[in-house]
Protein backbone atom coordinates (compact mmCIF):
# COMPACT_ATOMS: atom_id res chain seq x y z
CA UNK A 1 0.00 0.00 0.00
CA UNK A 2 1.34 3.45 -0.94
CA UNK A 3 1.26 6.11 1.80
CA UNK A 4 1.97 9.73 0.96
CA UNK A 5 4.30 11.99 2.89
CA UNK A 6 2.56 15.37 2.94
CA UNK A 7 3.84 18.80 3.97
CA UNK A 8 1.93 19.33 7.24
CA UNK A 9 0.52 22.61 8.45
CA UNK A 10 2.57 23.91 11.36
CA UNK A 11 -0.11 25.69 13.41
CA UNK A 12 2.35 27.44 15.70
CA UNK A 13 4.43 28.69 12.77
CA UNK A 14 1.70 29.67 10.30
CA UNK A 15 3.92 29.53 7.20
CA UNK A 16 2.22 28.29 4.05
CA UNK A 17 5.41 27.26 2.25
CA UNK A 18 8.88 25.95 2.98
CA UNK A 19 12.03 24.78 1.23
CA UNK A 20 13.13 21.15 1.29
CA UNK A 21 16.57 21.27 2.92
CA UNK A 22 17.45 17.58 2.78
CA UNK A 23 16.06 14.09 2.65
CA UNK A 24 17.40 11.90 5.48
CA UNK A 25 16.63 8.68 3.59
CA UNK A 26 17.02 7.56 -0.02
CA UNK A 27 14.54 5.79 -2.29
CA UNK A 28 14.65 2.08 -1.45
CA UNK A 29 15.59 2.55 2.21
CA UNK A 30 13.38 1.25 5.01
CA UNK A 31 11.83 3.73 7.45
CA UNK A 32 9.85 3.27 10.63
CA UNK A 33 6.76 5.26 11.51
CA UNK A 34 7.89 8.49 13.15
CA UNK A 35 11.41 8.48 11.66
CA UNK A 36 12.50 11.93 10.49
CA UNK A 37 12.52 11.51 6.71
CA UNK A 38 13.21 15.09 5.60
CA UNK A 39 13.87 18.60 6.81
CA UNK A 40 11.99 21.76 5.78
CA UNK A 41 13.01 25.38 6.24
CA UNK A 42 10.39 28.13 6.65
CA UNK A 43 11.01 31.83 7.16
CA UNK A 44 10.96 31.23 10.91
CA UNK A 45 12.36 27.77 11.65
CA UNK A 46 13.58 24.37 10.50
CA UNK A 47 11.20 21.42 10.87
CA UNK A 48 11.51 17.68 10.36
CA UNK A 49 8.75 15.65 8.75
CA UNK A 50 8.13 12.18 10.24
CA UNK A 51 7.31 9.05 8.27
CA UNK A 52 3.54 8.46 8.45
CA UNK A 53 4.02 4.68 8.41
CA UNK A 54 6.65 1.93 8.38
CA UNK A 55 7.82 0.75 4.97
CA UNK A 56 10.19 1.56 2.12
CA UNK A 57 10.63 5.05 0.70
CA UNK A 58 9.40 4.45 -2.84
CA UNK A 59 9.29 7.95 -4.28
CA UNK A 60 10.62 11.48 -3.75
CA UNK A 61 8.40 14.07 -5.42
CA UNK A 62 10.25 17.13 -4.14
CA UNK A 63 14.04 17.19 -4.49
CA UNK A 64 16.23 19.25 -2.17
CA UNK A 65 15.98 23.04 -2.65
CA UNK A 66 12.35 22.74 -3.89
CA UNK A 67 9.83 25.19 -2.43
CA UNK A 68 6.68 23.36 -1.32
CA UNK A 69 3.24 24.42 -0.07
CA UNK A 70 1.14 23.08 2.82
CA UNK A 71 -0.67 19.91 1.75
CA UNK A 72 1.74 19.14 -1.11
CA UNK A 73 2.84 15.51 -1.53
CA UNK A 74 6.57 15.28 -0.79
CA UNK A 75 7.10 11.56 -1.36
CA UNK A 76 5.65 8.10 -0.83
CA UNK A 77 6.28 5.09 1.41
CA UNK A 78 5.30 1.61 0.29
CA UNK A 79 4.14 -0.47 3.26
Amino acid sequence: MKNQIVFPEFAEDGDEEAKVICWNVKVGETVNEGDEVLELLTDKATFTVPAPTTGVLSEINTPEETVVKVGQVLGSIES
